[in-house]
């Protein structure tokens, strides 16, 4: 692929780590790679285009934003989905013979209990990372204040996070997901300088980008703390007393939307403008924790980059 001016905001790509591959997306498609047990690299492509594209009506600063958040959470479980899928399909090949094939039924059932398996697991981060700051702020009576609460509130669930990041960026099979991470962010540096997408340019950059999702978490956590002070005082001006922990936990919930969309044009924000002095002030805590949520990836993991990165932007205009 022959590339000189590197990549427009237009053509801007992103992507994910799955189970052994990525996920990258362009502006038109979405591909998944994964490397099977065999060596071989899968990979599958679906067409994509951002409502935010299809619709002027949703094309607006913040409600782009909140749209954006949540189809990548859904284009995220696909691939997810994917990547799982092709990994027990390799496991019950290896244990019933090379022949073996996976009826349509037991790719359901699979399918169906990764499913409930992710909503579960979403389930659970909701309760920690969500209504477990609160419970735990309420407990030790820092709420005098909409603002002393919920800085409070905030620091426990920043704690909580990068607690979590790092036991488990521990297990060994999370290395493996956290590698391809570093080649997914790798091959977009490669990309948007312009370069060939090989081994040996991808192998030069960086395995931290400004652009990553962990960098967007980690705004919404710091961002939360501001907009749900401000959400709790007009609250609290309505209802005449300070909100329980369940109002709270109801008002800020319905603020998730919200949310999500600035803290995702903070995100776009921080990738247009990145020679700016205050943009890398902002992004800076976001590539720290990167050095937790990435690592150094070899030849084969970059080399499934490559393959998603390229079929993603395959028929670009």
């Amino acid at each position: 692929m022959k590339q000189t001016n590197g990549a427009s905001a237009d053509q801007a790509v992103g992507g994910q780590a799955v189970i052994e591959g990525v996920m990258m997306r362009s502006p038109h498609r979405i591909a998944t790679a994964v490397r099977t047990s065999r060596k071989k690299i899968i990979s599958k492509v679906d067409p994509f285009i951002p409502l935010a594209k299809r619709y002027k009506l949703f094309n607006i600063p913040v409600v782009r934003g909140a749209l954006s958040f949540f189809e990548m959470m859904i284009i995220g479980v696909r691939a997810l989905n994917f990547s799982a899928d092709v990994a027990l399909e390799e496991v019950q090949r290896t244990e019933k013979g090379n022949d073996w094939q996976r009826t349509r039924g037991e790719k359901l059932t699979d399918s169906l209990i990764l499913t409930g398996m992710i909503i579960l697991a979403l389930g659970l981060a909701i309760g920690i990372f969500f209504a477990l700051p609160l419970f735990l702020t309420e407990v030790m009576g820092l709420s005098q204040t909409a603002l002393a609460f919920n800085v409070t509130a905030g620091g426990i669930r920043v704690g909580l996070f990068l607690s979590y990041l790092w036991l488990i960026s521990q297990w060994k099979e999370i290395k493996r997901i956290l590698e391809y991470h570093g080649a997914e962010h790798k091959s977009i540096y490669a990309y948007e300088s312009g370069k060939a997408l090989t081994v040996g340019n991808v192998r030069r950059y960086s395995t931290h980008h400004p652009r990553c999702g962990t960098s967007f978490l980690l705004i919404v956590v710091i961002l939360a703390i501001f907009l749900f002070a401000i959400a709790d005082t007009i609250v609290e001006l309505k209802l005449g007393h300070r909100p329980t922990v369940v109002q709270r936990f109801a008002t800020h919930f319905s603020l998730l939307p919200l949310l999500g969309g600035l803290s995702y044009e903070l995100l776009k924000l921080s990738g247009r403008k990145r020679g700016s002095r205050y943009v890398q002030w902002l992004s800076t805590p976001g590539l720290w924790l990167q050095q937790i949520t990435t690592r150094e990836p070899d030849n084969a993991q970059m080399e499934v980059a490559i393959v998603a990165l390229k079929r993603a932007l395959e028929g670009k205009k």
